[in-house]
């Protein structure tokens, strides 16, 4: 076992076993290590700090760490009283001290996406530590029993390096913003760190209920009294019909500016009166207060009570807290803690107006959600039509955000009066692209902003799993569309990325790759593996083999396979040899890679490799 904590102590806390070496890692100079003749005496010790410590960061503690130190305590019969860890069904509390997993952190999506920008895909300690700090896990060639004293302290403390590490990075931002989210919502941090956005607002509403002496209403009671949706979805799945997406113009567009609504939805629930209260209401007059595209009206006399709470986070966001994290005026400390903040206020709005619309819901309320997503539809609708008013091209729009195409300074302001004016909501400049990159997909774009910076969007080759031998390619070509400043520069880069495809390609033919590795996929495997009863994914299949093989799997392990010619066409890739690989396969998936951007450049993946018209058309 190992610590690592805020008041500088680093600690190695070893079991002394016959034959074991000591062994001779180079180790912190500042680490103690300290041995134990037995289990008994080591498990104490460890106590000792759980009891010490008010609060106790692990990564899965819930599920594996804190749960085994207490199964293994009472087989060696230490009393029940002097375990510091209080087991429960899914979670394992401290009884003196606040626990918190990172994992069930990190593993929130809303966490995943508005708070860390997606910087990690698979949440694993070593995935989320080396993207969000830059610290990996050690990687071990042995198993831990073949291991010597200095190996095993350098692998321990390097995993409470990085678990501690997490949260004090850039001046303790997620205990800030466990902090802040414990306050919005009015649960203790345990709850905040392992619940999800649902379970946060469901909390806050039901505490505004209660200090207003408001009966809180039953989701079956809201769903017999408001009805159902009235809107057929697009998409299958869907309850109801969601967001509009601007069919995008194909092609590389230079000086491209993107405007967008900030909090769209939680703006539109303030504006519009939104809430299970005020939607169909009782009084006569309000049936002529439509929601445009549905059939659905708002109350015009009273205030829903979610257009209230949400309008007001969505108002202290925006008007308050984002101005201050930009202030330059204040002080660096001041800065931060404003823009925790605002991240804080941003995961829980951007999640407010979806949580109407999910079942498992306290408060759901299916024509609250679809009357969002129709407003946000109209207000989009109006704001197309006035952009062709003003000889704005829109290159693309996609639910609350539009790409417009060399606009003057004058007409974007005067986009954002006749917005606010009309609408009630505003508009801004989010970005300017130096120019931008559409295929005839949506959602899949590439832009190149003025510093040189490449936003990749929905692009295959941006995803995390993809084998290093063909995202390295990608790479090369965004930086190679990096440098690119004007139409003129872009005839050279078409010619350089039609040979960064055409290498790759001839590599793969010939079986050039300097190692398997470099066309491994990596999956997390989610659940345990007798859990894969319905579907057997490849990367289960692949862990399937590794266990025949005599490695021990577990649900969160990370799986690297490659694909093959015989049948399962897949194996890990510690077990697979150079000729086993199918690389028609992967010439495939290098197609899909590129396939979107090469369309938009006017370039042809057979072209580049060389096929002919007759052998595309044979094949």
């Amino acid at each position: 076992m190992s610590v690592y904590s805020s008041d500088d102590q680093k600690r190695a806390l070893l079991l002394e076993r016959e034959g074991i070496p000591k062994g001779a890692e180079r180790l912190p100079a500042d680490l103690t290590l300290e041995y134990f003749d037995t289990e008994e005496k080591l498990l104490r010790a460890i106590f000792e700090v759980l009891w010490d410590y008010p609060f106790v960061l692990t990564f899965n503690g819930d599920d594996f760490d804190l749960r085994y130190l207490t199964n293994r305590a009472l087989n060696l019969g230490i009393k029940k009283s002097e375990i510091p860890m209080e087991v429960r069904r899914r979670v394992c509390l401290l009884k003196y001290g606040v626990h918190i997993d990172l994992y069930k952190f990190f593993f929130n999506r809303s966490v995943q996406i508005y708070a860390f920008k997606n910087r990690y895909r698979d949440v694993t300690l070593d995935d989320v530590g080396t993207a969000i700090i830059g610290v990996e896990k050690i990687r071990l060639e042995k198993t831990f029993g073949e291991l010597s004293y200095s190996e095993l302290a350098r692998y321990c403390l390097r995993d409470s390096e990085i678990t501690f590490k997490l949260t004090s990075f850039e001046d303790e931002l997620a205990m800030k913003l466990i902090l802040v989210l414990a306050r919005i919502s009015s649960m203790p941090m345990e709850d905040v760190s392992r619940q999800g956005v649902s379970r946060w607002i469901r909390n806050f509403m039901q505490r505004e209920h209660r200090k207003r002496n408001m009966l809180i209403p039953n989701a079956e009671d809201i769903l017999a009294k408001k009805g159902k949706t009235a809107t057929t979805a697009i998409i299958k799945g869907k309850k109801y019909k969601g967001a509009i997406v601007v069919d995008p113009v194909p092609g590389v567009h230079f000086n491209v500016a993107v405007m967008d609504f900030p909090s769209l939805y939680p703006s539109i629930i303030k504006v519009w009166n939104l809430g299970y209260q005020s939607i169909l209401c009782p009084h006569p007059e309000c049936p002529e207060n439509v929601i445009p595209g549905t059939p659905h009206w708002v109350c015009t006399r009273k205030r829903a009570l979610e257009s209230l709470l949400i309008g007001s986070l969505r108002d202290l966001r925006v008007r308050w807290y984002k101005l201050k994290s930009k202030d330059k005026n204040l002080p660096t400390e001041l800065k931060s803690w404003y823009s925790i903040t605002q991240g804080a206020l941003k995961v829980i709005l951007n999640a407010s107006y979806g949580v109407f619309g999910a079942a498992s819901f306290d408060l759901y309320c299916p024509p609250v959600a679809e009357a969002t997503a129709a407003i946000g539809r109209h207000a989009i609708t109006q704001i197309l039509n006035r952009a062709e008013r003003l000889d704005i091209q829109v290159l693309y729009g996609d639910t609350d955000s539009l790409f417009l195409k060399n606009p003057s300074k004058e007409q974007v302001e005067e986009l954002a009066r006749w917005t606010e004016h009309e609408l009630k909501m505003s508009i801004d400049v989010d970005k300017v692209y130096r120019y931008a990159v559409f295929s005839s997909r949506k959602k899949n774009y590439l832009g190149v902003l003025e510093d040189g910076t490449v936003d990749v969007k929905g692009l295959t080759g941006k995803k995390k799993h993809i084998p290093i031998f063909i995202k390295n390619a990608f790479n090369k070509m965004k930086e190679r569309l990096a440098q690119v400043k004007n139409p003129a520069e872009f005839e050279k880069a078409k010619k350089d990325i039609a040979n960064i495809v055409r290498e790759r390609y001839r590599r793969l033919k010939r079986r050039e790759w300097i190692s398997l590795s470099e066309l491994a996929f990596h999956v997390v495997l989610g659940e345990e593996l007798h859990r894969y009863t319905k579907t057997t994914p490849q990367h289960v299949k692949a862990a399937k083999i590794l266990k025949q093989s005599g490695v021990e799997i577990r649900a969160g392990d990370r799986i690297s396979f490659v694909k093959t010619i015989r049948d399962p066409h897949v194996k890990p890739v510690e077990l697979a040899t150079k000729n086993e690989v199918d690389v028609d396969k992967y010439v495939a998936y290098l197609q899909s890679t590129f396939d979107q951007v090469l369309d938009a450049l006017g370039l042809s993946f057979d072209e580049i490799i060389g096929l002919t018209k007759l052998e595309r058309f044979l094949g």
